[in-house]
């Protein structure tokens, strides 16, 4: 008897991780400055099964959507492309640390620092 409720104690207790949002899902602040100017955007993420999906809101309805994106662990690889008179596709890699994730874009032959905040 002791031993089936010590199981349903553990099932029950670790049934919530089974189903817990990765680290990485929400509402992120987005800030980079390049070489092509400041970029701020308000950044929607989420995982599943490992895969990294969302987007960058520009604002005035420009929104660059997240493309081959992959999680593993705390590390963010994914690539976005703005379109305009000059298409360019940036190559995102990251770090996660809490409520702040860091990392290099590289676009062009240039790379260039960048940083989330999650929003509050």
């Amino acid at each position: 008897m002791i031993k089936r409720i010590a199981a349903t104690l553990i099932a029950v207790m670790s049934a919530p991780l089974a189903w817990a949002d990765s680290a990485v899902d929400g509402q992120w602040d987005f800030a980079m400055s390049s070489p092509f100017g400041e970029v701020n955007a308000k950044v929607n993420m989420k995982v599943d099964d490992g895969k990294l999906s969302g987007g960058f809101d520009l604002g005035e309805g420009r929104v660059l959507e997240i493309q081959e994106g992959t999680v593993d662990g705390d590390k963010l690889s994914f690539s976005i492309t703005r379109k305009g008179m000059m298409t360019m596709t940036y190559q995102m890699s990251a770090s996660v640390d809490g409520d702040s994730v860091s990392g290099t874009a590289a676009a062009m032959g240039t790379t260039a620092p960048w940083a989330m905040t999650r929003s509050k």
